[in-house]
């Protein structure tokens, strides 16, 4: 009987052996690399936790299985590995389904283990008996069901296998007596897919395309973070002299210290993007579905080219055209078809050859415009806003304006931080403030949109890559879904900064109500203790900031003590109640009442 070795190290038997079926399933656990798994422990699956350990495997028990879930996104998006969740059946599992859609969204290759209820028990009702195939069936992208004790190793292994070559969760369903007794089986050893370019015929129609555009625009998505594509992206725009705009969310897609760096797209994306983007005759889109919600009208303008020729190229073929009409559709790895494509264009003259000074020029002149107006952009302007301001002047002092606030949160950012951020008015307005050098660095809930998403995935993201800053952005609301999972951070040794924008109510829902319901407030107040009070009961440290020139310094404080003493730290920042732009103007209307009793109402 011979033994292999995984890459790091540790072996994984050869050839059939006898085993039980909680050694096939860890085996093939250990061969696909697995050392951390997030998740509550549970008596469905403790056969196999049991051995664990042994296998170098780490479990990191959670408060709450949603937050392991966002745990275990955020471990895969860092280290382009696998993030594994797992937990007890029934309940434990349905916790799980919000964090499994975000990982979907985020493509991410997490794989998530559902024991079930014992098969002597399916269909009698009993304790924590639920069918969970159909709860993960809209946010996975293969599902496995271990029909037989003897085909552990066999559906665990495609089950990991999938998650890479469908890029998103898959679910791996196991019956809890399942583990046990005594089987033959073979440890199947990972298969990883090589995408390649694209077909010749696409590549060759979109260089040809390319040769003859006059503005080429790129759009840098996160199919060229996964595919670790972004010097590729780099020469091929270095070679068009190309402006590059990240897509919506993926500010990490590109490096912003680059001249022909434009920033992000969608809500409350960067103006200077949204301009140069509106001039383009063709459009790249590297690695990104150009998803609806991520090109909407923002700042007042409809930037999207409507005459522009589309050249997407995307992994996954079914994204291909689907929301945006397009000239060519390149089914193929981000990097890879950003080689080919620069490779086509080297020797070639192109018409946009003659240009690349004036529209570097113009690049920096739009870049240098939006700098200015967001250094000048201190508050919103809504009348709603500038009363609440003076109100809180009034009730509780000064206190900050949230886009001060991310503009020196932004100033103080150590080099290779990773950052999340929830969903929220503030969080999203953090878009515009948001800039990485390097990509694994910017994680958000895509566009699922779930609150209690920013620290879980942080504290994920940590694990995977100790040696990196990590910091979350949440507002009040969010963070009350999500703020017990401190204490997971600090019971096991994975510190992480946490800032919370304090300002007392659910913004996005509440701006909504004061463009379409004549600020008729219903369920929005958020009135809370001290966050930073909250988190120091926890264990962690806490710092209450309610100045500007604090900003910066608390942040590089609490860096410093995750970095150097291995704390947590929840920064707590006092922000007025001011509103930005609502998310969806696009899905609202004003209302009409028909009832006499609620005509006022509109």
């Amino acid at each position: 009987m011979t033994e292999r070795k995984t890459g790091d190290g540790r072996v994984v038997v050869s050839g059939r052996k006898k085993m039980t079926p909680s050694e096939a399933f860890v085996e093939t656990l250990v061969a696909n690399g697995v050392t951390d798994i997030f998740g509550i422990m549970g008596s469905a699956f403790m056969d196999a936790m049991d051995i664990f350990a042994p296998a170098g495997i780490r479990l990191v028990p959670v408060v709450h299985e949603q937050g392991a879930g966002h745990m275990a996104d955020g471990y895969a998006r860092v280290s382009g590995r696998h993030g594994v969740v797992i937990g007890q059946n029934g309940p434990g599992i349905s916790n799980c389904v919000t964090a499994i859609a975000a990982a979907y969204w985020a493509h991410s290759p997490v794989v998530i283990v559902t024991p079930e209820a014992g098969t002597m028990g399916t269909g009698l009702g009993g304790f924590q008996e639920a069918n969970q195939l159909p709860m993960f069936q809209e946010f996975t992208k293969y599902q496995g069901h271990v029909n037989n004790p003897k085909r552990m190793a066999e559906y665990t292994g495609r089950c990991f296998d999938r998650a890479h070559s469908e890029l998103g969760p898959t679910q791996l369903n196991i019956p809890r007596d399942f583990f046990y007794g005594e089987i033959e089986a073979e440890i199947p050893e990972p298969a990883r897919l090589d995408r390649g370019p694209g077909g010749e015929r696409s590549l060759d129609e979109a260089a040809a395309l390319l040769a003859t555009a006059e503005f080429p625009v790129i759009i840098s998505g996160g199919g060229v973070v996964m595919a670790d594509g972004v010097e590729e992206c780099k020469a091929l725009a270095e070679r068009l002299g190309a402006p590059v705009v990240n897509s919506y969310l993926h500010n990490d897609s590109f490096p912003a210290s680059h001249p022909q760096w434009c920033g992000p797209l969608g809500y409350q994306g960067s103006k200077a993007a949204m301009k140069l983007i509106s001039q383009a005759d063709v459009v790249i889109a590297l690695g990104s579905r150009l998803g609806p919600f991520g090109t909407l009208p923002q700042h007042g303008m409809d930037y999207w080219p409507k005459d522009a020729k589309i050249i997407q190229i995307d992994a996954d073929h079914k994204m291909l055209g689907l929301v945006k009409k397009i000239t060519v559709g390149i089914c193929g790895d981000a990097k890879d078809a950003a080689v080919a494509l620069t490779k086509r264009l080297a020797d070639r003259t192109l018409a946009c050859d003659s240009t690349k000074d004036a529209r570097a020029a113009k690049i920096k002149a739009e870049k240098d415009a939006w700098e200015a107006e967001l250094d000048a952009w201190t508050h919103e302007t809504d009348p709603f806003s500038l009363d609440m301001i003076a109100e809180q002047d009034g009730e509780e002092g000064n206190w900050l304006h949230p886009r001060e606030v991310l503009r020196e949160l932004e100033k103080a950012m150590p080099p290779r931080v990773m950052v999340s951020t929830d969903i929220g008015n503030i969080n999203s307005v953090a878009n515009s403030y948001l800039r990485f050098e390097e990509p694994r660095s910017f994680f958000a809930p895509m566009s699922f949109g779930n609150c209690g998403y920013a620290l879980p995935t942080i504290i994920g993201a940590k694990a995977a890559a100790p040696d990196r800053p990590a910091i979350s952005y949440a507002g009040d609301g969010a963070w009350g879904m999500s703020m017990g999972e401190i204490m997971t951070a600090v019971r096991h040794d994975i510190p992480v900064t946490a800032v919370v924008f304090h300002n007392r109510q659910w913004g996005a829902e509440k701006k909504n109500q004061v463009d379409f319901y004549n600020r008729r407030f219903v369920a929005g107040e958020l009135e809370s203790e001290s966050f930073a009070g909250i988190a120091k009961a926890m264990g962690a440290e806490g710092i209450v900031v309610e100045k500007l020139d604090e900003v910066g310094p608390a942040l590089q404080r609490a860096v410093e003590a995750q970095m150097n003493e291995g704390k947590t730290t929840v920064v707590e920042i006092m922000c007025t109640r001011e509103l930005g732009d609502p998310f969806r103007r696009d899905a609202l209307s004003k209302p009409v009442r028909f009832l006499e009793k609620y005509k006022d109402y509109v």
